[in-house]
């Protein structure tokens, strides 16, 4: 489908088809990044946590989900001071 680019304010934009936002569920918010000197458009997924178990396997699989601070260590018998 060809666009034109139309002046809005100091930026420009893009029209996209009511149909396409329908079939992308896209709503208010987008993300947009450059991708092989391409524009990508993605709608903004409404459950954030949706890909955590796939990504946590991933990271398990590359052996990348080492911990930080060890599960071992007894923060009630240290001393300290919450602020």
């Amino acid at each position: 489908m060809k666009a034109s680019i139309v002046s809005i304010g100091n930026s420009k934009g893009i029209r996209i088809p009511k149909p396409y936002l329908e079939d992308l569920q896209i709503g208010k918010e987008v993300d947009i990044h450059i991708e092989n000197k391409s524009i990508i458009i993605q709608p903004i997924k409404n459950n954030p946590r949706a890909d955590w178990a796939k990504n946590f396997k991933k990271m398990s699989e590359t052996g990348d989900d080492k911990l930080l601070i060890s599960d071992s260590l007894d923060l009630d018998t240290m001393d300290h001071e919450w602020k």
